[in-house]
């Protein structure tokens, strides 16, 4: 069983029976490769598979797999049904199927997946609209060039000192944006920030919002956020049992 990724609360296999509402809940596992996990792939639904089957690199492959399992398995325990029966509606604003995926039926949980790296990770939240992200340390050449694209004019006065502090800043827009639905199709240098994630002011934004830094191990910034004036207490769970 791989080892727990950072401040968790074991998982047993179906969600934690004391709990009235997910306000909202992250769990985190790290990817699975196909091959190990038939029973994995036999939860996707076509569109899945067909994504699955598409991706060139193992490890790409293995982080989709991880991710999408995983997200089939709460929803099931959630609402008490077989996960590889759940429908899902990826409907985008264009009309094609590549928007975030939602539930088709109902509206509760909300949820929303991430993946980079070593780490997979799944929000559920009964309180409306909720974005995850995550994102993998690594070197970024092209750094002015993310900074010119992510960061508000206000923002660039006091722009990120390295890779590590602006992968922070932009798994806190990224959940911001999964959160409200559009994703990055809307322009992430419309928010500006304070240093530790207060959003000060976003251009044509739904209003008030929050985002809370989550620890998802070493080497992996992320956030979660949603919609409204004040920040719930977010818990995170480890999800590796899920995936055996």
């Amino acid at each position: 069983m791989p080892a727990a990724l950072g401040a968790t609360t074991p998982v047993r296999g179906v969600l934690p029976t004391d709990y009235a509402r997910l306000v909202p809940d992250v769990w985190w596992a790290r990817p699975v490769d196909p091959s190990s996990a038939p029973h994995l792939v036999a939860l996707l639904d076509e569109h899945e598979h067909t994504r699955l089957a598409a991706f060139r690199r193992p490890a790409d492959r293995a982080r989709y797999l991880a991710a999408h399992a995983l997200t089939r398995l709460l929803l099931g325990a959630r609402l008490g049904a077989d996960p590889a029966a759940i429908t899902l509606d990826r409907t985008c604003r264009c009309g094609k199927p590549h928007g975030k995926p939602r539930l088709a039926a109902g509206t509760a949980p909300a949820f929303s997946l991430t993946h980079s790296g070593d780490r997979v990770g799944v929000a559920l939240s009964d309180d409306g609209p909720v974005g995850l992200d995550v994102e993998e340390i690594r070197d970024l050449s092209d750094l002015a060039r993310l900074a010119e694209h992510a960061l508000s004019p206000a923002e660039r006065t006091r722009p990120p000192a390295d890779a590590r502090a602006f992968l922070t800043v932009w798994t806190r827009k990224e959940a911001l944006l999964k959160a409200t639905g559009e994703g990055l199709a809307s322009p992430m240098d419309a928010i500006t920030l304070g240093p530790t994630g207060v959003v000060e002011a976003w251009t044509d934004g739904p209003g008030a919002a929050w985002v809370v830094d989550l620890d998802a191990g070493p080497g992996h910034p992320a956030a979660v956020a949603g919609l409204g004036a004040v920040a719930p207490q977010v818990r995170t769970h480890d999800g590796a049992a899920l995936l055996r």
